[in-house]
């Protein structure tokens, strides 16, 4: 019996790696949702300082000052993995939330005196949250990319995709958190107060629990056989893989390894400009479509459409959200990944369109737009939402994992902040243009990704370098 179960190998030792690497994905959302219930106590607090004028633009930076070390984080998640190792650059992710939180939640440690705002203060609690920005950078790269190295071919895309479920469950979990936080004070009179000087600092702290947890759960996690492999380590790489897969399936895997790791770095271009090129546009594109545009700014949108208490319809796409990335996680590998993130590019540009008319036609409900903006959003989480993520995990050659999957996922931080810090000024302007835009970059998604994306379904990353190799051979 012991010898079948070591053939066939341990699915429950699979699934409990892989929820540990998913946790990186829940402090993701965490980590930059949990600005959304602390901004307005944190910028009534710093409106006190009597040393400087906290002006509208300083709040906007500090409010986003978090993708500054997204960037940072996702640029230098290559090198860390390559020269440290995925499992030790989580720990090192785990361990910038967790000192991001406990910073972020008291920013005079040593320094300054509690509760007094000042300049400097702003200054030190923006360098936590950029050190909480390079933890998901970082988090961002390395799970999804831990995830797809540990995986069995045929279960890969399904597990991967559990991260941006993950992420989805972390912006929830953040919102209900903020809500228990000012609920447990509503019936205090002087709740105002307690909000500008307590509750954002419990927000930002709460992430603590999470972030602790994390880094110690991923001391448990083995290093993955591809890295393993690439250090020298097979016996090491082997037992993993004997245990995730069963022993006659080991051998096989860890021998196609072995044949594609012929040195432990090549070039970045080692394959040609096209895998590099699909990968960052992957990422552009996830981006360019405007999905954080919505999930940012979902209260002013609703509020504009006269749809009653905003919060109600957010609290209603972040369900309809986890629903529909469910649907990706148990459709993508029956499915494939290209079909789906087609048929979402052509609805999100159906939901864009609606969104569209509904501002530019007079007299058109407001429910028009609600509706389209859901089925926007519905359409983001079961493709471009995870199946991005299965593909800048598994599209790249071992050789250049690492550094390609740093730079795709750098070039989706510098999109998102493109988009971010565009759309406020954009729909102002005139939210149809805005829309119709984000319609039009749907459409471009669906034929880029029709016309240039391998499928990549069922392949083993091993032969996702034969794949490269053959194409730069027929482009000679």
């Amino acid at each position: 019996m012991a010898a079948a179960a070591q053939d066939k190998g341990s699915g429950a030792y699979l699934f409990s790696i892989v929820l540990v690497a998913v946790l990186g994905g829940l402090l993701f959302g965490y980590d930059t949702a949990v600005i959304s219930g602390a901004e307005r106590g944190l910028q009534a607090f710093f409106e006190s300082a009597g040393d400087f004028t906290y002006t509208e633009f300083l709040h906007g930076f500090t409010s986003s000052s978090a993708l500054i070390g997204c960037i940072i984080g996702s640029a230098l998640s290559g090198l860390f993995a390559g020269k440290f190792g995925r499992k030790k650059s989580l720990f090192f992710a785990g361990i910038c939330f967790f000192l991001s939180a406990a910073g972020s939640y008291y920013p005079e440690f040593l320094f300054f005196p509690k509760g007094v705002a000042s300049q400097g203060l702003w200054v030190a609690f923006n360098l936590y949250r950029v050190l909480g920005g390079i933890g998901v950078g970082m988090a961002s790269a390395i799970c999804p990319m831990y995830i797809a190295e540990v995986a069995p071919a045929n279960k890969r895309g399904t597990l991967v995709s559990w991260n941006q479920f993950a992420i989805i469950f972390g912006q929830l979990v953040v919102y209900f958190v903020n809500f228990l936080i000012l609920q447990s004070h509503k019936n205090d009179p002087a709740i105002v107060e307690w909000t500008n000087q307590v509750g954002w600092r419990l927000m930002f702290g709460s992430e603590c629990v999470p972030a602790g947890l994390f880094t110690l759960l991923i001391l448990l996690v083995p290093e993955t056989p591809r890295y393993l492999v690439m250090s020298g380590q097979d016996e090491k790489a082997l037992h993993v893989l004997t245990r995730i897969n069963g022993s006659s399936a080991a051998s096989q895997i860890l021998s196609e390894i072995k044949n594609t790791v012929v040195e432990k770095k090549e070039k970045l271009m080692a394959y040609g400009f096209l895998v590099i090129f699909i990968g960052c546009m992957l990422s552009v594109f996830q981006q360019f479509v405007g999905i954080n545009a919505v999930l940012y700014y979902a209260p002013r949108i609703f509020e504009s459409m006269g749809m009653g208490d905003p919060m109600t319809q957010t609290v209603l796409m972040g369900i309809v959200n986890i629903s529909f990335t469910l649907v990706a996680i148990f459709t993508v590998e029956k499915l494939g990944r290209k079909p789906l993130l087609i048929t979402g590019s052509l609805g999100m540009a159906l939901g864009a369109l609606g969104v569209a008319l509904a501002d530019a036609v007079p007299g058109v409900p407001g429910i028009v737009g609600v509706l389209s903006i859901m089925i926007y959003s519905a359409s983001f989480m079961f493709s471009w939402g995870p199946i991005c993520w299965v593909l800048i995990s598994e599209i790249f050659p071992n050789t250049i994992r690492g550094a390609a999957v740093a730079i795709a996922v750098a070039f989706q931080w510098i999109s998102n902040f493109i988009v971010s810090s565009t759309f406020v000024p954009l729909y102002s302007w005139s939210p149809a243009f805005t829309y119709g835009l984000y319609c039009t970059m749907c459409l471009l998604a669906a034929f880029f990704v029709w016309r240039l994306v391998p499928e990549t379904k069922g392949r083993t990353l091993e032969e996702m370098s034969a794949l490269w190799r053959n194409r730069q051979a027929s482009r000679k």
